[in-house]
């Protein structure tokens, strides 16, 4: 048997859950000649609806995650990487002999894909403006090249100025679409909302949400083995109300009570006993996660995991409060969709547990 929620990876086919209007909306940007900007926290599966987006339009796709990128040399090479991974190097060869400085291609033996890497320059945009402008030479009107930047918000940490560099380029650029991932809400649109900034309206800006409740619970009880119709409603209930519907912890918990009820043959109180392994394995982690908090850190994931406003707490300052939040959801921790809440259920779990 084959556990049918998955998680942690690219979700596709069978795995994939609902996101049908969002699909179309990709791909009505993708058949204009407009940009795409798509804002939501992590793990809401941004980078599995694009892909399934872009797989269905047949389009060569190329996909770079900027939280990767050590600089602007770093990210020339693994842009050409990714275009070698897409054309033969035949294809490509004599559309390099106008780059102003020639890249080292090597074959790595143990992925066997290429590897590419260039000297040290005193003006690396230099490589970067010709791994941009070599992407533009090889796509057509017909069959235009879909360009992904997950994490786009990055691009501030790679290099001062890089974000105006590079929109420089990319105005002028013809027959390709983007796509700008970014899952720092304010970071984002402060990118392309500003109006001094390069990237101001830059393209269309859509928001990903979380996954319709009705959608889910149908998803998660055509897929477990309960055979009670009554236990299992209340089963996916109870799943869908710990998980608060975030698309990643819901297959997560989704996939620990499938492997409970096929081997274990435990339905009575399955999903507790999930949670309960789920928190026991990453209690750890947990641990020093919270241990590095600062007080007022700890303070606010109390509140949130006990479902109160952080910022109706008389004991800290405001601003404080307010300055807190802004640090936990640019480190993550914590969301913003219709209310500020823990990103991870499990951890909230873990709070209440030990730490209440």
């Amino acid at each position: 048997m084959t556990n049918p929620f998955q998680f942690g990876v690219l979700v596709d086919n069978e795995f994939f859950t609902d996101r049908i209007n969002e699909i179309k909306e990709v791909q009505m940007s993708l058949n204009s000649a407009n940009h795409l900007i798509l804002i939501s926290p992590r793990r809401f599966g941004k980078s599995s609806l694009i892909a399934k987006a872009v797989k269905e339009t047949g389009r060569p796709c190329i996909f770079l995650n900027m939280q990767n990128m050590l600089s602007v040399d770093d990210f020339a090479s693994k842009l050409l990487r990714e275009l070698f991974r897409l054309y033969p190097m035949e294809r490509i060869r004599h559309l390099m002999s106008h780059f102003r400085i020639i890249p080292t291609i090597s074959t790595n033996p143990v992925t066997n894909t290429l590897d590419v890497s260039f000297q040290p320059v005193m003006n690396s945009m230099v490589l970067l403006e010709d791994a941009m402008n070599l992407i533009e030479k090889v796509s057509t009107e017909n069959n235009k090249l879909v360009v992904v930047f997950d994490e786009f918000q990055e691009i501030l940490n790679i290099r001062k100025g890089l974000d105006k560099q590079l929109r420089s380029i990319m105005q002028v650029q013809q027959h390709l679409n983007y796509i700008l991932l970014g899952s720092q809400e304010s970071m984002m649109t402060d990118i392309f909302e500003r109006k001094k900034s390069p990237f101001y309206h830059f393209g269309k800006l859509m928001r990903l949400n979380k996954i319709p409740y009705d959608d889910f619970r149908e998803y998660i009880t055509s897929r477990l083995p309960i055979k009670e119709k009554e236990k299992l409603n209340s089963i996916v209930e109870e799943i869908l109300s710990f998980t608060n519907l975030h698309p990643y912890y819901t297959q997560q918990l989704s996939a620990q009570v499938w492997e409970m009820v096929s081997y274990d043959n435990l339905v009575d109180g399955v999903v507790g006993e999930a949670i309960t392994k789920i928190v026991r394995t990453h209690d750890l982690d947990f641990e020093r996660l919270w241990l590095n908090f600062n007080r007022t850190d700890r303070s606010i994931m109390l509140s949130l995991s006990k479902g109160v406003n952080p910022l109706q707490n008389r004991q800290v300052a405001t601003s404080t409060t307010f300055s807190g939040i802004k640090r936990l959801m640019k480190a993550g921790y914590v969301i913003r969709v219709n209310d500020y809440e823990i990103e991870d259920p499990f951890f909230r779990e873990w709070i209440l547990r030990f730490c209440v």
